[in-house]
């Protein structure tokens, strides 16, 4: 490419023909038109007559420079001018740095169009490409530069570029940059997230000594938001918003969810002109809030506007076991009290007797000092225990007198107290907590003084069960399994009367870890890693996790999020923790650049206009006028139809400059609604990847061919739509390919497709992998969806025997079961509206022009292939007519019936 200023030229070379210009003037001046013909009878009277001068007839001056201007229309044209093209900075290579973190998920097809845009800037003008990105790699390795790359293969290495959801790392970014040659000519393009990182300031003055440096970030007001993991305030959620500060107001929705995508309660946070933090409050009933799995803010699609919620945020039940005999009846001095108050904040407290609270469901039950137990009480207790259930005993006189069996160790007898037999000479702070107990890491106040205590008999097995210690090494919370569950003791009142620990802050921390333990969460328990059990990608969605991701510390603070320590489910269904980005993110701030840089918005491409639509449209009215004007010439100019001629020629040329976009040039343009509400059509979801959408045209075109030819049903060819921007109710068959570069949906696209599904509408969702993550991929993609409850397709189901009786349902693949609504929808002639499957069947229904198939179907073959064919007759033929031979399903038993 050839630019001069904001023109520039697509094949500059075909610019040389200018210089043939001078050759062609002297040419059509010498060859004027051919004369009028006229005939004159007495043409013999000027034989023998002679002319002194011959003078030679030339082309008339006007019809010579509208041929000389045709020309140059016609060079100009071939030349491809484009007008408005930006002025490229720098010589050299084009130096393209990506902001690949988690800010970078929004807005992230405007960066991709960018970074298409910018690749394809480099290859017309020939020029090399180098690609850093910011952000570490998800695979651990360090960050480096790509080698100077040619432009088509820079632009398979930007396509695959995915947000990643951790920050980035421009101070190894900037290391990197090293490794990039350079000598200050380059072009270099950094498409920013917008936020500042402590290195962004020295990175950028790096950029700016490779060459002119062109910084590509969207306004402040559109710059990713964080979303705090909330913190419990009673009953309530709270979790803390944070923005970059604008100047103007925003409104951000905040809303929780539950594992199926259904949404449990929507909030709004209000932003003030110049605020950066503001905190939202999500109230719900208790039921609700321990279904809760994320809070997310709506229409952000990152990892950062995203927490995940384990059991830590649940308020669990919890049995205060309150008989209230032999127990003081003032509050401060009851160990209930403090009990209660250290829990009212994270768990559902009940008080009552034992078979009051253990006939409801219960995490945690709290027994205080009191007198001698039932039998009856022990034994459900013992029972309740050994289910899973988690009893804790607080000590007391009564205890001391009386001990039972449903303790962890065995007591002596009487205490041991501040002046007693067995006594110290003053009151006892705790030791640091054991390392191999619940309450490992918990810090002990220096100011906790026990003053009395009941000792555990010595034993073996006493330090294993012995969860805390006092500073001489005598145990003060012990700890045994009974069946599935858990006997603790804490051997001291936590009311005033033994000591102070109920009134310092070790108490409820100490009370949260039992909660912990009482849903199974044994990493307090046995000191071994949490595996990753799904983790989050750069869109804020759960996925598998890869191979280099690592498990994190069960008693310790997990690691900072990286490509080893994504934000995700670590540990298994039994206890799984949270770990999210914006814990490790501090307050946002605005990038800095330095000077000299060029700031244009993200997304704000310069307004390039093509000029050769327009110059062609020239090239042929000037044809026309030059064929009209020879014509005139010759006394044969059509006076009756020329502007006719003229009318018909501009009514068929204008449109042209004006051109159109690929789905109007393909037939798929304003019309669309018109064309499937005339003729019934198939239709395909366009995912952006161009081969999975050619396939899914190519085998809906396909199964229509067979339909036509099997069926009375008459189809025509099928349409891509886009799920933002198409109406979907006038098709009866949507199939929608399942591929990893599909976001979640919209509010408004998943309103459309549920509206879709409930008026009659069938999808079939092909997540056509083997093995390859196509479940997590449809669980992202459907997120929000209404989608029923699913079965198995089985023999008995009315889209097996719809037209064909079938057993399977291959397509290009086979084995993979298929899913759909057993029974269908009532309310709409018992069809499921939605089927799912992994068999690739466009790939299988697939066929080119010639009606030859594209795709080899294994392992079947043509049969197999055929099979495929006949599932997608039985599918079609279920989407028009319902389930009108679902009583074939039941012949068996109407013959039965009609024997007897």
């Amino acid at each position: 490419m050839w630019a001069f200023g904001s023109l520039s030229f697509g094949v500059p070379w075909a610019l040389a023909a200018f210089g043939l210009l001078p050759a062609l003037w002297w040419l059509l001046r010498a060859i004027p038109p051919s004369p009028r013909r006229q005939a004159f009878p007495a043409l013999r009277l000027l034989i023998g007559l002679t002319t002194p001068e011959r003078s030679v007839a030339r082309t008339p001056l006007w019809l010579l420079l509208l041929r000389m201007v045709l020309a140059v229309a016609a060079i100009t044209a071939a030349a491809h001018p484009i007008l408005g093209t930006a002025p490229v900075r720098g010589g050299g290579p084009l130096l393209l740095v990506v902001d690949n973190g988690w800010a970078a998920a929004k807005l992230w097809p405007q960066r991709r169009a960018a970074m298409d845009r910018l690749v394809g800037e480099a290859a017309h003008a020939g020029r090399p490409v180098v690609v850093l990105t910011t952000a570490p790699p998800a695979d651990g390795s360090p960050l480096a530069a790509s080698r100077l790359l040619p432009a088509g293969e820079a632009q398979g290495v930007v396509q695959a570029l995915a947000p990643l959801p951790w920050p980035v790392d421009r101070q190894a970014a900037g290391k990197a940059l090293a490794d990039v040659p350079g000598n200050g000519s380059m072009r270099v393009v950094w498409l920013a997230d917008g936020l500042a990182d402590g290195q962004s300031a020295a990175f950028g003055a790096l950029l700016r000594r490779m060459g002119g440096l062109e910084v590509m970030e969207a306004p402040r007001d559109a710059v990713a938001k964080l979303l705090l993991p909330p913190r419990a305030d009673g009953k309530d959620l709270t979790s803390r918003l944070r923005r970059l500060p604008a100047a103007s107001p925003a409104t951000v929705s905040v809303r929780a969810v539950d594992d199926a995508g259904r949404t449990l309660a929507v909030e709004q946070a209000g932003f003030a002109a110049g605020e950066g933090d503001r905190d939202v409050v999500l109230s719900m009933p208790a039921e609700l809030r321990n279904r809760t799995s994320r809070i997310e803010i709506e229409g952000e699609a990152t990892a950062g506007a995203v927490a995940l919620l384990d059991d830590r945020w649940r308020r669990r039940p919890v049995g205060l076991i309150d008989d209230s005999a032999g127990r003081s009846t003032s509050p401060l001095l009851d160990d209930l009290f403090y009990a209660e108050r250290a829990l009212s904040s994270v768990a559902d407290v009940r008080r009552g007797k034992v078979a009051e609270l253990l006939g409801r469901s219960l995490s945690l039950a709290i027994m205080p000092d009191a007198g001698v137990m039932g039998e009856e009480d022990a034994r459900a207790l013992r029972a309740w225990v050994e289910q899973g259930g988690v009893l804790l005993r607080l000590a007391g006189p009564n205890l001391a007198r009386n001990p039972d069996d449903l303790l962890p160790v065995r007591l002596r007898g009487g205490g041991r107290m501040l002046g007693g037999a067995m006594s110290w000479t003053q009151p006892m702070t705790l030791a640091p907590m054991p390392d191999n107990g619940p309450f490992s890491g918990l810090p002990v106040p220096k100011d906790l003084k026990i003053g009395t205590q009941l000792l555990a008999e010595p034993g073996p097995d006493l330090n294993d069960h012995t969860w805390a210690r006092l500073e001489d090494g005598t145990p003060l919370v012990t700890g045994a399994p009974l069946g599935k569950g858990w006997l603790v003791l804490i051997h001291t009142t936590v009311g005033p009367a033994w000591g102070d620990l109920g009134l310092s802050g070790l108490f409820p921390q100490m009370l949260q870890r039992l909660l912990d333990l009482s849903q199974g969460f044994a990493g307090g328990i046995v000191d071994h890693p949490l595996a990753p059990a799904e983790v989050l990608d750069g869109f804020g969605q759960l996925g598998a996790p890869g191979g280099t991701v690592e498990a994190i510390p069960a008693n310790a603070a997990p690691p900072s999020v990286g490509p080893r320590h994504p934000p995700g489910y670590y540990g298994d269904e039994g206890g799984r923790r949270a770990v999210n980005l914006a814990t490790d993110i501090g307050p946002m701030q605005a990038l800095s650049l330095p000077a000299g840089a060029k700031v244009t918005a993200l997304g704000a491409a310069p307004l390039e206009r093509d000029l050769q639509p327009f110059l062609l449209f020239a090239v042929l009215f000037l044809l026309l006028l030059d064929l009209l004007a020879v014509l005139a010439l010759r006394g044969r100019f059509p006076r009756k139809g020329a502007a006719a001629m003229l009318a018909v020629f501009m009514a068929c040329a204008m449109p042209a400059p004006g051109g159109g976009d690929a789905r109007a040039a393909s037939g798929q343009g304003m019309d669309i609604d018109l064309q499937a509400a005339l003729q019934t059509r198939l239709a395909y979801v366009v995912t952006g990847d161009a081969q999975v959408d050619e396939t899914s045209r190519a085998g809906l075109s396909g199964l229509s061919h067979v339909l036509e030819r099997r069926t009375t049903a008459s189809l025509g060819e099928p349409v891509g739509v886009d799920i933002g921007r198409d109406a979907l109710m006038v098709f009866p068959l949507l199939y929608w390919p399942v591929t990893g570069g599909q976001g979640p949906l919209s509010s408004a696209a998943r309103e459309k497709v549920n509206d879709f599904m409930r008026h009659g509408g069938l999808i079939l969702f092909d997540t056509q992998d083997r093995g390859d993550g196509g479940s997590d991929k449809l669980r992202r993609l459907t997120s929000g969806l209404d989608i029923p409850a699913l079965a198995a397709v089985t023999e008995e189901h009315v889209l097996t025997r719809s037209f064909y009786l079938l057993r399977d349902l291959p397509g290009r693949t086979e084995g993979a079961p298929v899913y759909a609504q057993d029974g269908g929808d009532p309310a709409n002639d018992n069809v499921s509206p939605v089927i799912i499957g992994a068999n690739d069947w466009a790939g299988a229904w697939a066929v080119d022009r010639r009606g030859t198939p594209i795709h080899a179907v294994v392992p079947g073959g043509e049969q197999q292939r055929e099979m495929a064919y006949r599932f997608g007759v039985n599918l079609v033929m279920y989407a028009l007519t319902g389930s009108y031979k679902a009583d074939q399903v039941h012949l068996p038993a109407i013959l039965e019936r009609l024997k007897r």
